[in-house]
């Protein structure tokens, strides 16, 4: 689960004002009782000090040229798949060999602009700016270094499930219809039955008359499925709530061309009422993606407007009073969550994040390689991007997953990152949560263990997925959605 930055200890236990003595919280700012300023009474034994970081906006040293090989473990980032970056600006591609000792991946140094298709000045954004401008033409595939060559198969042969609760279209038939975690249709077992002994009557407080269990709540386990995308959300088995949240949806472009939407959030557990803000920025994404695309809004511009949706979904939660004070619309510990989401539509992947949950390319061909399509809004991505530190040393410190981007009240200035892809041969999008990448966190470790027949049956292999980190310890809540990929046949149109 993810982490805002703490403040510091002020290291009482009780309020220094004479008159009052009222038992204070270490990280207290303020006494509760007599309003007492508890930071500014306590002074710093000599020669100690109580450095801070400013996390929000670091001032990092250039970070030094990557080597292959300089990094403990294989990392991706998204200037290794061809496409462009928020602003419509071609990402750097970085070629990735295969012979590296024991033919695992490596990185080469970057290479040049990305190719463009014939007619277009080389250099040129991949995909269209941001703003609903159209994509390339012709349905040319945009190559980076020749790192996909294979042919599409054809879309017709892969298997198509009918969703969970409805007809193929969605839950309620509905080919635009939305699946948003807490829409869990009901199991095998008849409601107000235990489902331990399926014999028992649940009480009004959720356990069995019978056996005594204690009843899974709704957002214990969550599944959903469309023939394009799927997810599945765990409460894992350390934590006693789940806090993650997502929404899947199937969308239809201009000219019927189908879409598939996948957004996925990670509610920060050290704030206020983590479970609504994901919950919240789930569904509020989900929804604005699901009546942009049909607009014909570019996926991409689609994505950002989501995220900047989502972010103002959970700001509001803020001002509705539960136990969050009025004062943290301005700081505090205000409901907070992080955010990713991809969208699969016409020939284009799409991604869009704020913090540290993530985005995998898996291509259907396992000898290719895998890359990530997102950098963490984190302590320990800063420093790595800054060459401080390698990737082992700094995930392995304490302030690892202290987040430096979220959405919330009391988020620093928001900057959602998006970028497009374009690959020329099939493969799945696994978009997570910490809960599950902290299980397999290089792109080649997420290949290895993503079933392969995920492209057609993607909510077993979510469920596979699932239940890789739960073997691992499930230390969090563990929430995946995988979306299979097929490029447009040679020649056909893109919008």
């Amino acid at each position: 689960m993810s982490q805002k930055p703490q403040p510091p200890s002020h290291g009482l236990t009780a309020c220094p004002n004479p008159e009052c003595g009222e038992p204070v919280d270490p990280r207290d700012r303020y006494c509760g009782a007599c309003g007492h300023d508890l930071s500014a009474t306590v002074e710093q034994p000599a020669g100690q000090d109580r450095p801070t970081m400013p996390i929000a906006a670091p001032v990092w040293p250039e970070a030094p040229p990557r080597e292959p090989g300089s990094l403990s473990t294989m990392t991706q980032h998204p200037g290794e798949l061809p496409g462009t970056d928020s602003g419509g600006h071609a990402l750097p591609a970085v070629p990735v060999r295969t012979d590296g000792p024991g033919g695992e991946p490596v990185t080469g140094p970057a290479a040049g602009p990305v190719a463009a298709p014939a007619g277009e000045p080389a250099g040129d954004p991949v995909a269209a700016p941001a703003g609903g401008a159209a994509a390339p033409p012709s349905g040319e595939t945009v190559r980076g270094g020749g790192d996909f060559e294979l042919a599409a198969p054809d879309p017709r042969a892969a298997v198509r499930v009918d969703p969970a609760g409805g007809s193929a279209g969605g839950p309620t038939g509905d080919p635009g219809g939305d699946a948003a975690a807490g829409d869990v249709p009901p199991g095998d077992v008849p409601e107000g039955v235990c489902v331990a002994c399926r014999a028992g009557r649940v009480d009004g407080d959720g356990y069995c008359e019978n056996c005594g269990h204690a009843q899974p709540r709704e957002r214990d386990h969550m599944e959903r499925e469309f023939p394009t995308v799927a997810a599945v959300s765990d409460r894992g088995l350390r934590h006693h709530r789940n806090e993650d949240s997502f929404s899947i949806r199937e969308a239809v472009l201009p000219g019927g061309r189908p879409a598939a939407v996948a957004v996925v959030c990670d509610g920060v557990s050290s704030a206020h009422r983590p479970d609504e803000a994901s919950a919240a920025a789930a569904r509020t994404a989900g929804r604005v993606l699901g009546e942009a695309l049909p607009r014909g809004t570019h996926p991409q511009q689609a994505m950002h407007e989501a995220i900047v949706a989502a972010a103002e979904a959970v700001t509001a939660l803020a001002r509705t009073g539960g136990d969050t004070a009025p004062d943290s619309l301005h700081g505090g510990n205000s409901p907070a969550c992080t955010i990713v989401g991809s969208v699969v539509a016409d020939g284009l992947l799409v991604v869009g994040w704020v913090g540290d949950s993530r985005a995998y390319w898996v291509p259907d061909d396992r000898t290719a390689p895998a890359a990530r399509l997102t950098e963490d809004d984190s302590w320990a991505a800063q420093m790595v991007k800054a060459g401080l530190m390698n990737e082992a040393q700094a995930y392995a410190d304490e302030r690892a997953h202290a987040i430096t981007g979220w959405l919330g009240a009391d988020a620093y200035e928001l900057e959602p990152h998006t970028a497009a892809f374009r690959p020329d041969r099939p493969g799945v999008v696994v978009v997570c949560t910490d809960g599950l990448w902290n299980y397999a966190e290089a792109a080649e470790t997420m290949a290895r263990v993503l079933p392969a027949d995920a492209a057609l049956r993607p909510l077993p292999a979510a469920r596979a997925l699932v239940g890789h980190a739960l073997d691992g310890g499930g230390h969090d809540n563990i929430t995946v959605a995988l979306l299979p990929f097929v490029p447009p046949p040679a020649g056909a149109g893109s919008s």
